[in-house]
């Protein structure tokens, strides 16, 4: 099995790095625009192999998209993060253009390959991604309710002073101050959350989840890329192993919730085909209220997108 990384910067290089140490696949290629980059993080993430005792082949090249064919599955990180003085319209028309160019020269070498996006603004990048590979929905998917459901998950943890491991939890919507965290669908070893932490406590750690990127962002000057580099990883390992796991992930939706043609973080089953199936959840009247909320955001950077591709 042969999974391509795109981008090796600190998110690329991680997820590169997870899937090497967890023998998730035999080879491993990563790519990025700069020269020696790729090669470099590549070949330290390889030399580490005798001391870690993993066997995955990892090796990074410079712009040559050939080395990447018949690759099972492509994770995309490429792209700028935002700077000073751009707009998010700016944002979205720089990244949008990395991510149809990466998304067309990957599935030229790999046209049966699983896309999953991790750039930025991610739900619009994945929209980006399915309109330039015109794949199903099924092969196109932003990673971003695993990273985002495991803030909220570690956030709980320490505020319970109980593993990580012990929580499961449902987060939907999209992948920014929207997301709907759902306090009714998260867990303790099987035990409500709700009956473990007063309200107040739990709205201030749904809170946080909302904000958690930009929370780092403060603390470091820079985003974050050990998690979601292990989370796009996460993904990556439950395709190429038919998991079947059940994860949130950024997807299409076609009528589910009441929403179409809009990309939204929604629990799936993740398997060797990719998204295998949407789970439609029972919402109350609240939850729905926030998801459509969600929706409507999303929809409004959508809309951004479309009117830069009919320039």
């Amino acid at each position: 099995m042969k999974v391509t990384v795109v981008g090796a910067g600190n998110v690329g290089a991680t997820c590169a790095d997870v899937l090497a140490y967890r023998e998730v696949v035999n080879e491993v290629i990563l790519v990025d625009i700069k020269e020696g980059l790729a090669e470099g993080k590549a070949l330290d993430i390889w030399e580490k192999a005798p001391i870690n005792v993993y066997d995955t082949r990892t090796v990074g090249v410079s712009n040559d998209y050939s080395k990447t064919a018949g690759s099972d599955v492509v994770v995309i990180t490429s792209g700028l993060p935002r700077k000073p003085g751009m707009s998010r319209d700016d944002l979205i028309e720089t990244n949008a253009g990395i991510v149809k160019s990466v998304t067309e020269n990957v599935i030229k070498h790999s046209p049966e390959a699983i896309v999953i996006i991790v750039s930025n603004p991610l739900d619009v990048m994945t929209y980006q991604a399915h309109l330039s590979s015109k794949f199903p929905r099924s092969r196109v998917m932003g990673m971003a309710g695993i990273l985002d459901t495991a803030r909220y998950r570690a956030f709980l943890a320490e505020a319970l002073s109980v593993s990580p491991k012990e929580i499961q939890a449902v987060l939907m919507g999209g992948h920014g101050d929207t997301m709907v965290p759902l306090p009714r669908y998260t867990t303790v070893a099987g035990i409500p959350v709700t009956e473990l932490i007063d309200e107040e406590k739990l709205e201030a750690i749904v809170s946080r989840t909302k904000t958690g990127g930009g929370e780092l962002v403060k603390l470091m000057g820079t985003s974050a890329w050990y998690a979601p580099g292990a989370a796009a990883a996460q993904m990556v390992e439950a395709i190429v192993k038919d998991q079947r796991r059940v994860f949130p992930v950024c997807v299409r939706l076609e009528g589910e919730y009441g929403i179409d043609n809009c990309y939204l973080g929604v629990p799936v089953i993740l398997g060797k085909n990719g998204i295998e199936k949407v789970i439609e959840l029972e919402l109350n009247e609240d939850e729905m209220a926030l998801l459509k909320e969600s929706e409507g955001h999303v929809r409004e950077v959508m809309s951004v997108l479309d009117k830069l591709n009919s320039k």
